[in-house]
This record gives C-alpha cells, structure tokens and sequence, in this order.
C-alpha cells in the first residue's frame, strides 16, 4: 500500500480519533448483547428479585433466566415480533402484551442500526491499522490511536459523571431520542420491567462506561509512552 501524503495524514489525525471513542462504545453494547451478561446480573448481590403482585406469582430466578435471554435473542435474530408474541407462561396468558412488543420492534430496529455501525467502524479501524502497518506510517498512527484513547477517557469520563449524578435523566433522555411516544413506560406489571428492572439498566451503563473508560485510557497511556520511547 502506498505511504499517505502530509496532507493525507493530517486528515486522518481528525478521522481517526474520533473513530476510536465509536469502536470503543459500540464494541461494549455489543458485549453486553449477551446472555453471559443477563446471568452476570441476576447474579449481583442485592439485584431486586420480581414482587409484583402476589408471592405466588413472582417469577423466580429460574424463570427469569429463562425468559430473559430470549428477549435478547429476538434482537438479534431475523424473526418478526412473533418470536416474542406467542411466548406464554405457564398459566396460558401471553408473556407480553401489545405496547411491549411495540417496543421490542423499536428495541430491534435500533439495535439492528447499532449494530450495522459497529460493523462499518469496525471494518474502517482493521483497514487502517493493515495500511498503517503495511505503508511505513505506524508511529504516527499509534498517535493517532492514543489521541483517540484520550478523546474517549475525556467523554466517557463526563458521561458517567453525569450518571452518577442523575441517572434517571440519562435514562429518560436516551429513550426520548431513540423512541417515539411512552411505549418504554412500563407498568409494574409489565414482563419486560420484571425481567429488566431499573437497576439491570443502571449496572448497564455502569458497565458500558467502565469498559469503554479503561479501554480509553490503556490506549491513551500505554501508547503515548510508547510513541514518546520510539521517538526518542
């Protein structure tokens, strides 16, 4: 491949950190679509159990981890809503009812785009780092990635301190931007609200931001000594 002119790699100072911070986000939710993650959750001292209605009623662990994971596989399978709509439990009554799997069609959309920008960033970095290792401009690239690991630290950083400091407003502006109406307003009743409590979405963005944190971080540090040592 042929080396990149000045120009050529000034631009690609501007693309590729902010390249970075994308694959760095998007390769987390792509962790957490997993059901590794659900049983990691439910298996969290205090994760609130299911107390909606009467004792005999509440889903167990067991159900829980049952119904669960298929939620998640409808995500990221290619079957319609009725994947989801002709679940039942055990009583014969349906496992969800119409303004959830509205929402789950909205969930599967959203999700199908993240993950079709996973991909596209993904595939953008690997060309990259093969024509930076292949054209001679390697150093300059690993500063590259460095400024990209920093951009990143620096946005996540805020991101979950304003987590911390009001999760509630992260939550609900998320769902405002991604979603029409309140079909992500659920009843205690709701299936998909006793699969998936508030706190699961709360150690959610935890985790994303850690992952997506300490991966900036790495990058920003280790590389920037390394550039520093290679240019010495």
């Amino acid at each position: 491949m042929k080396t990149p002119s000045i120009k050529i790699l000034n631009i690609f100072s501007r693309i590729i950190p902010v390249l970075i911070p994308l694959v760095i986000l998007l390769t987390g939710i792509r962790l957490l679509l997993s059901p590794a993650f659900i049983r990691l959750e439910y298996s969290m001292p205090n994760f609130p159990d299911d107390t909606y209605g009467d004792s005999e009623d509440w889903l167990s662990l067991e159900e829980r981890l049952k119904w669960a994971p298929i939620a998640l596989e409808y995500l990221l399978i290619d079957d319609d809503i009725s994947f989801l709509g002709d679940l039942k439990f055990d009583d014969g009554n349906p496992l969800y009812d119409q303004r959830q799997l509205e929402h789950m069609v909205d969930v599967k959309e959203l999700v199908n785009l993240v993950l079709w920008i996973w991909y596209a960033n993904l595939a953008l970095f690997l060309f990259f780092v093969l024509w930076a290792r292949r054209a001679s401009w390697w150093l300059e690239f690993r500063n590259m990635l460095a400024v990209g690991g920093k951009l990143t630290a620096t946005l996540i950083g805020a991101l979950i301190l304003l987590t911390i400091v009001s999760f509630d407003f992260i939550f609900t502006g998320f769902h405002r931007i991604f979603f029409e109406g309140d079909s992500w307003r659920f009843r205690f009743s709701d299936t998909l609200l006793r699969l998936f409590p508030e706190r699961f979405w709360l150690d959610t963005f935890i985790f994303l931001g850690g992952f997506s944190l300490i991966v900036g971080i790495c990058l920003w540090y280790f590389l920037s000594r390394k550039v520093s040592q290679d240019e010495e």
